[in-house]
């Protein structure tokens, strides 16, 4: 009875955690609305400097949200870092290799980008250290928080856990910024790297493992890109 109480009440932590995540995503100007300020006329430095803050109080929100959970798994991770590198970083490579595979055959169906991607780079334009930090720092503890753990939390069975965490995060980046149809042959490799963190976590259930892995996967996409960017 004790333990149904308990996964109810995590099971309530998850939902509220991804609806706080969809409502704070969805309302970002919010806050400058109630007071006034119209963000059309703010410069992009301090738009910059508005999200900046925004996603710091948001991470903070989060962090706490699953801070129990948080503190076990530091400790777990402590004791077997080397061993769940050693066994999952083999699961990184299988995302990257789907997500690159996936993307060629979509760029033989159709020649350009996906709306989201195009948006990062617009970004990173205009702020490259905002956005090299929000995708490297922000997004994958954040994303996996809510997207990996709270997930978990709402689905025992782990072949729902897995497709509904994997596949509810590659289509809100896609979703986000359909541009035309075939926006939604990117849901493949969105979906991909989802799939496969969510099933590292019912491996090990650990939530510093696929934060991991989603740390070196956006880490050295950023890093490439700022490469390309600045030095070629």
């Amino acid at each position: 009875m004790h333990l149904e109480k308990k996964e109810k009440k995590l099971a309530i932590l998850g939902i509220c955690s991804f609806l706080l995540y969809m409502f704070l995503q969805e309302f970002q100007i919010l806050p400058l609305y109630l007071l006034g300020i119209d963000i059309s006329k703010m410069s992009s430095f301090w738009k910059i400097i508005y999200l900046s803050i925004y996603e710091i109080i948001f991470f903070m929100i989060i962090v706490f949200l699953f801070k129990d959970k948080l503190k076990r798994d530091f400790q777990d991770l402590k004791k077997n870092h080397k061993m769940y590198f050693k066994k999952y970083l083999k699961y990184w490579f299988l995302a990257m290799g789907i997500m690159m595979f996936s993307n060629l055959i979509i760029n033989m169906v159709h020649k350009g980008i996906a709306g989201n991607q195009e948006a990062v780079l617009e970004t990173f334009d205009i702020a490259p250290i905002y956005m090299f930090l929000s995708a490297v720092l922000f997004a994958p503890v954040v994303e996996e928080l809510i997207f990996r753990q709270g997930f978990r939390y709402m689905f025992k069975t782990d072949f729902l856990f897995v497709l509904f965490s994997g596949f509810v995060f590659g289509g809100l980046h896609v979703f986000s910024s359909i541009t035309s149809g075939y926006d939604m042959l990117y849901l493949i490799p969105y979906a991909a790297p989802g799939v496969v963190f969510a099933y590292v976590l019912t491996e090990c259930d650990n939530i510093f493992v696929p934060m991991g892995l989603h740390f070196l996967h956006n880490g050295l996409q950023m890093s490439l890109l700022v490469l390309m960017t600045f030095f070629l």
